[in-house]
């Protein structure tokens, strides 16, 4: 901690600096010859970098939009969620922090081995539960394990909760994962061994005017396998190419069904609203610089792509293409794809 001296304090030094009776430097070269030293647990090593936890957090912000879009279109109201903080803690200092009894879902982390873990508050779990049996989302501050019913109708919350979570973690791993069972004492959710090394996202959730937490605790033995895809290059990297390749492709999948207006044109010319009045069954236009037999042009939404013949194909008007105007060329199509994207 920095000392505060005071202005008599602040003379009496200069005097002695003045004087000879004080070394100015003598303070700096003993601080610069102490060892800066860093105290490390080995009971709770560190496992995860800060640019792990950095992209942890990236990801679970997606996670945070996505479950409040959900959240407030299946509860019919205004829900808040948030990340609060990314921490690394051993499993048990997880289970401690948590209030007994609470809804803790187990959850299988497909493609990966073991489970994580996610708590709902009581608050919010009550909020929840209150909002979708018809209530105002009023939370119950009697704390009481859930009830059949109720256990029924948060697996229903959290199915759609994990779906959200799938498409935050796409970018990493496509991630499949499936609510195993929903637990009311936290001693009954024992994931991994209690000194095990976790990383904990903590959600700050609001249902109306109810405020709680949500936690995600998912340990290290679960996430190894993809421990060095947790990183800020390989994180924009992928996002990168799943626009240029990926995404590319799924868009021209989904643009293929699309409808679009196909018109043929003869040609065009100006009139004046008093001509276009004046038009009757029987008057010819004519259009300039259009002569009999010319190939008409058939536009595609609002643009020229094909010259062609008009005809008739039973007894219906048809045109035949005989030449293509025009190319969409691979770097409009992206470039397309991009202002979409935006």
């Amino acid at each position: 901690m920095t000392e505060v001296l005071s202005q008599d304090e602040i003379d009496q030094l200069l005097t002695a600096i003045s004087s000879g009776d004080v070394d100015p430097t003598e303070e700096v070269h003993q601080a610069t010859d102490q060892r800066k030293i860093k105290i490390y647990d080995f009971k709770r090593p560190d496992k995860f970098s800060k640019e792990q936890i950095r992209t942890v957090s990236i990801m679970h912000e997606t996670f945070a939009r996505l479950t409040t879009t959900s959240l407030s279109a299946q509860l019919r109201s205004l829900v808040q969620v948030h990340v609060a903080s990314v921490d690394q803690l051993t499993y048990e200092e997880f289970i401690r922090s948590i209030p007994n009894p609470t809804t803790l879902a187990v959850v299988n982390m497909d493609p990966l081995k073991g489970s994580s873990v996610l708590e709902v508050d009581p608050a919010i779990t009550f909020s929840i539960i209150d909002r979708l049996f018809g209530g105002k989302g009023e939370s119950v501050k009697v704390q009481r394990e859930l009830t059949d019913i109720e256990s029924s109708v948060m697996e229903g919350i959290v199915v759609r909760i994990l779906g959200n979570m799938r498409e935050a973690w796409s970018q990493v791993i496509d991630l499949r994962p499936r609510l195993g069972q929903i637990e009311t004492n936290p001693q009954f959710a024992q994931i991994v061994p209690p000194n095990e090394m976790v990383v904990l996202v903590t959600l700050e959730t609001k249902v109306g005017d109810v405020e709680g937490m949500m936690n995600l605790c998912i340990p290290y033995l679960t996430i190894e396998p993809i421990i060095s895809k947790l990183s800020a290059q390989y994180w924009y990297s992928s996002v990168r190419r799943g626009a240029t390749t990926e995404n590319l492709n799924i868009l021209r999948e989904r643009l293929a069904a699309v409808d679009v207006s196909v018109f043929a044109e003869i040609g065009s010319m100006n009139l004046t609203v008093r001509e276009v009045l004046s038009l009757s069954v029987g008057d010819v236009v004519r259009l300039p610089n259009v002569r009999c037999g010319d190939p008409m042009t058939l536009n595609v939404g609002s643009r020229p792509k094909f010259l062609c013949r008009p005809g008739v194909v039973g007894k219906k008007l048809a045109v035949q293409i005989i030449k293509k105007l025009e190319d969409i060329e691979e770097e409009e199509f992206e470039e397309l794809a991009s202002e979409g994207d935006e």
